[in-house]
């Protein structure tokens, strides 16, 4: 509960697993309202049934913008605000660029960008008319570095940061924060059930993406992440006066992201002369 005392609403997505469904039991347990949301609204009633003052259990498939509208419209009966917006349903596709199908590509598509990206339209009236609030995407390491065999899946995540850092500076003003959240590897269902994998097998790619199979089939369980932590951390965020635009989570993601950072600075001083050089001269 936020410090002022006031019951805060969080509308979370995919929360039937993962994170979405334990950051949602520890907001309740905190004393706030959550609208936990899933696609099998059953596997969320439960939270209703305990909390049936402070939790609404409503169905959502993100893809769907009937069901995201009847779904805010809901909220908004029910509890008056949306004072948090955790953009939390997605999924992967592990293969490499070559093997994903589009059927395989799309729907990914359709629920980690463009159903994020429609869900926090449909909020953002009601932010802006009371002029607070905080969205948090989730996004993965994947979103600021890619690697073979979930670079579909990684697309996905690096347009999520472009269009939530471009979202934070237009939101600003209005009283309205947003931050990234970026983990590693966390014990969740990410490598298991909730994961796709390429049906095409490609054998030219055997030692490069197709060791994201194996990494799925080898690691699942294994992760070094704790979720309960991480959501921890995201409920750290929506308290913290000043919340960061992202938030790394996990020592793998934070050393994955300064390898890259140093092999980004080598490259770029050793083509400077070439960058610079792409200019007009000055004053022309």
């Amino acid at each position: 509960m936020a410090e002022t005392g006031k019951r805060r609403t969080w509308f979370i997505t995919g929360s039937s697993t993962g994170f979405g469904r334990l950051l949602a039991e520890e907001v309740l347990k905190a004393g706030d309202n959550v609208v936990a949301t899933a696609r099998k609204v059953e596997q969320v009633a439960d939270l209703q049934q305990q909390y049936p003052d402070h939790a609404l259990a409503l169905p959502l498939d993100v893809t769907r913008q009937d069901q995201i509208d009847s779904a805010v419209a809901k909220t908004l009966e029910r509890f008056k605000s949306i004072d948090v917006l955790v953009n939390n349903a997605g999924y992967g596709v592990t293969g490499a660029i070559e093997e994903v199908s589009d059927a395989e590509l799309e729907p990914m598509y359709a629920t980690n960008v463009f159903g994020l990206l429609r869900v926090t339209r449909a909020v953002l009236p009601q932010m802006r008319k009371q002029r607070s609030g905080n969205i948090l995407n989730l996004s993965s390491i994947g979103g600021l570095t890619a690697s073979p065999g979930w670079g579909l899946y990684q697309s996905t995540k690096f347009a999520v940061e472009g269009l939530s850092e471009a979202l934070a500076q237009e939101v600003a003003p209005l009283g309205i924060r947003v931050t990234i959240i970026e983990p590693g590897p966390f014990r969740t269902d990410f490598l298991g059930r909730s994961g796709v994998e390429a049906q095409n097998r490609i054998e030219d790619y055997r030692t490069t993406a197709d060791n994201a199979r194996r990494y799925r089939s080898e690691q699942h369980g294994k992760q070094p992440g704790d979720p309960l932590k991480a959501v921890q951390a995201m409920i750290d965020v929506v308290n913290s006066p000043n919340p960061p635009l992202r938030l790394l989570l996990g020592a793998g993601a934070l050393q994955r992201v300064r390898q890259k950072l140093e092999a980004w600075q080598k490259e770029i001083a050793s083509w400077e002369t070439v960058t610079v050089g792409a200019d007009f001269p000055a004053g022309q």
